[in-house]
C-alpha cells in the first residue's frame, strides 16, 4: 500500500458531524446518541431557528463531501470559529479552488450554492448547539487520536485502520495517496468515509469511558443484541469463508437490499464484520474474527469469570 496515513483532530469535523445527524436524522437509530438527542435539541432550540436549521434537511446529502473537503483543507487542529469565518469572508472564487483539487466534476455554482447557504446555517447551529458540548468532545477526540498516533509506529497503516475503525479494510486504490483518519464521537459506532480524487477521510468511533462499572459494557450489548437474531447469525457464517458483495448476498440469500444492510449495519457496529473498499461503489463483506474473541472478552470481564 503506497498511501501516507495521517491522524488528524478538529472540531470543524465533529461540528459537521452533529448538524448533518439533525439535519438529516441519517442513521440515528443505530448511534449511542439515539432519538433522544435529536428529540432533547428540539426542546432547547426556539422553533423558528429550528426551522432555519431544518431548510438544509431538503439539500443534497452529496454536500457534505464538500464541506468535509474544505474542513480537511483548513488543516489539523482548525478552529471552529475560524472555519465559520471564513466562510463568511472569503470570497466563493477561494473556496472553489480548495475544493476543486479533490472534487474534478464540482462547479462554481455549487460551490456558491453551499457556501451561502450551509454557512449560516453552521453559525446558527455553533450557537445553538455545538459551542455548549465543543471542549468536552475535543478532549475525548484528542485523547484517542494521540493513543492511534502512538500506534503509528508499532503497526502497519492497514493493520491501524481496521484496528481503530473496528473492521474497515481499504484495499487496493491504485490512485490513493492519503487516508485521514479522523475520531468521531456523534457518529459512535458507526465508520463514515468521504473517497475523493487522491484522497479518503475515514472517521471512526473514539472509545467513551464507563460511567457505570456495574452497568454492561456498551460494545458487549452491541455484540449480544446483534447475536440473538438468526438472519445475523447465518450472514455470519455465510460471509466466514471470503468477502461478499452486497448484490452477491441478494442474489444468493433471496433478501432485499434495504432487508441486508439493516443487518449488516447491526453487525458492523458490533464490530463482527469486516468492510472491504476499493472505491466507494465498490463495497464487500467478510467476517471480523477479533470480533469473536472480543465478545468473549468482554463477556469474560463483565461476569468477572
Amino acid at each position: 500500500m503506497n498511501y501516507e496515513l495521517k491522524i488528524d483532530v478538529s472540531p470543524v469535523y465533529e461540528l459537521l458531524d452533529s448538524f448533518m445527524l439533525y439535519v438529516t436524522r441519517k442513521w440515528i437509530s443505530n448511534l449511542d446518541i439515539g432519538p433522544d438527542w435529536v428529540r432533547d435539541i428540539d426542546g432547547r432550540i426556539p422553533p423558528h431557528k429550528r426551522a432555519a436549521l431544518l431548510q438544509a434537511a431538503e439539500w443534497p446529502f452529496e454536500d457534505y463531501d464538500i464541506l468535509y473537503a474544505w474542513a480537511y483543507t483548513h488543516g489539523p487542529a482548525a478552529k471552529v470559529q475560524l472555519f465559520l469565518d471564513d466562510m463568511e469572508s472569503a470570497t466563493v472564487e477561494e473556496w472553489f479552488e480548495l475544493a476543486a483539487p479533490y472534487l474534478p466534476d464540482f462547479t462554481l455554482e455549487e460551490c456558491r450554492r453551499i457556501k451561502d447557504g450551509y454557512g449560516p446555517l453552521l453559525r446558527l447551529w455553533h450557537e445553538q448547539y455545538f459551542r455548549h458540548v465543543e471542549s468536552k468532545m475535543l478532549s475525548l477526540l484528542i485523547e484517542d487520536a494521540s493513543e492511534k498516533k502512538l500506534l503509528q509506529s508499532k503497526m502497519d497503516p492497514g493493520a491501524l485502520i481496521e484496528y481503530a475503525s473496528g473492521g474497515v479494510v481499504v484495499e487496493d486504490i491504485p490512485e490513493l495517496e492519503t487516508i485521514v483518519l479522523l475520531p468521531t464521537v456523534h457518529h459512535r459506532p458507526i465508520n463514515t468515509y468521504c473517497f475523493y480524487k487522491k484522497l479518503m477521510l475515514v472517521q471512526y468511533p473514539v472509545d467513551v469511558p464507563v460511567e457505570n462499572e456495574d452497568e454492561p459494557p456498551t460494545l458487549l450489548l452491541r455484540m449480544t443484541k446483534a447475536l440473538s437474531d438468526p438472519v445475523r447469525l447465518r450472514l455470519l457464517r455465510y460471509v466466514a469463508d471470503e468477502p461478499k458483495s452486497l448484490w452477491e448476498m441478494q442474489s444468493d440469500l433471496g433478501q432485499s437490499g434495504d432487508i441486508l444492510m439493516h443487518h449488516l449495519m447491526m453487525l458492523r457496529v458490533a464490530g463482527l464484520l469486516r468492510i472491504h473498499l476499493r472505491d466507494e461503489d465498490n463495497e464487500r463483506f467478510s467476517i471480523r474474527p477479533d470480533g469473536a474473541s472480543e465478545l468473549q472478552m468482554f463477556l469474560e470481564s463483565y461476569i468477572r469469570l
